[in-house]
């Protein structure tokens, strides 16, 4: 069994709002650490752009250190992240299934020498092959990229009863957390740096790597707790109905209180609205709150001006589920999401896109408003 367990199922058509998470048509996370609490949850939302099974994998891996390596301070899922966005684009063209398992294997250039990658030193085979199929020479395998060699000398930690994996994202993220931390105190910026250094030995590296780490934390922790008091019912009805339109096209001028429709012409991109059955990002506020009453403005700008405003010098830590949160430059209000915390919002972005769940733009931000209590 592997250190994080277990998975419960709920109904495609349920929707559960725990903390900052909210899960549809899928698995709803009751996950710990083996010895730990087992009524304890750990919900979590994904952020900027991150696949939300990788985003389990970072978060439970940073959460594992004070049990694993007590001496370590500082371990943090955004600097995992940080190296996965890194190495493997978060495993960008390849799919993480529920068990963590990822589809196909991600293997880096083979190591021979010839330069591929910056490699001029050949790194000769430590695994017969087995998890990067060349016999001969290494590759870095797995959404973090380890060497074969370096991921089994974390193997037996990470997976006590034998079949670690670098393709499950679990024990690879875990094996990571061990490797940078060793007893560190990943408070110290130097000792930071030198860390990540470890790891791969470029200055230029290191500060793409912190680079990333400083950007999903300004966009926000989605392993906050938040009760669930604090997300009235009203609230969930309203993000329940705007998640459910998920994949339906943008439309310009499209959607009403009853749902998609066709729209208008024309966008600035030129695109017609007349020959989309849709959604605008206001047209998805429109229907989304009407579920529970409540009527808006069909455009953006002027929905700003509903209920309680939340300005934007408040932050983004001022927002709280089922707030609508807006888009704006020197010729006003352009863009509106529903927040739904962990700081992500759902959105129909623009002609071309589809409705969905997106990490809360950090540029152009213009706060947000309240109208549910």
């Amino acid at each position: 069994m592997k250190l994080f367990r277990a998975y419960r199922k709920i109904s495609c058509l349920g929707l559960l709002l725990v903390g900052a998470a909210v899960t549809l048509c899928g698995l709803a996370i009751i996950s710990m650490i083996d010895g730990a609490d087992p009524g304890a949850t750990a919900p979590v939302a994904s952020v900027g752009g991150i696949p939300p099974r990788l985003m389990e994998a970072y978060v439970r891996a940073a959460a594992a250190m004070p049990q694993l390596d007590p001496e370590c301070k500082g371990m943090s899922w955004q600097l995992l992240a940080g190296i996965g966005k890194v190495e493997s684009g978060h495993a960008e063209g390849h799919q993480i299934d529920a068990d963590g398992l990822v589809t196909p294997p991600i293997v880096g250039p083979i190591l021979d020498g010839r330069g591929v990658g910056g490699n001029i030193t050949p790194v000769y085979d430590t695994d017969q092959g087995r998890w990067d199929g060349n016999s001969q020479f290494d590759a870095a395998v797995g959404v973090v990229q380890f060497l074969p060699s370096t991921f089994a000398s974390y193997a037996d930690k990470v997976r006590p009863e034998g079949g670690a994996s670098p393709q499950d994202v679990d024990d690879e993220t875990l094996a990571a957390a061990l490797y940078l931390c060793q007893g560190k105190d990943l408070t110290d910026p130097q000792t930071l740096h030198n860390a990540i250094l470890r790891y791969n030995y470029s200055s230029a590296y290191v500060d793409e790597v912190l680079r990333w780490m400083k950007q999903y934390i300004q966009l926000g922790d989605p392993t906050t707790t938040v009760p669930i008091g604090d997300a009235s019912e009203q609230a969930q009805q309203v993000i329940a109905a705007a998640a459910s339109q998920f994949g339906v096209p943008y439309s310009w001028g499209g959607g009403d209180a009853t749902g998609k429709t066709t729209g208008i012409c024309c966008s600035e991109g030129g695109q017609d609205g007349r020959t989309v059955t849709g959604f605008d990002c206001s047209g998805l506020m429109v229907y989304a709150f009407a579920k529970v009453g409540i009527k808006l403005p069909r455009v953006a700008a002027d929905q700003a001006g509903v209920g309680q405003r939340i300005p934007a010098s408040a932050g983004m830590s001022a927002l709280r589920p089922g707030d609508m949160v807006f888009f704006g430059n020197s010729r006003g209000i352009y863009h509106v999401g529903l927040y739904i915390g962990g700081g992500q919002m759902i959105n129909a972005p623009k002609p071309g896109d589809v409705v969905k769940q997106a990490s809360v733009w950090n540029y152009d931000y213009a706060g947000g408003a309240r109208v549910l209590g």
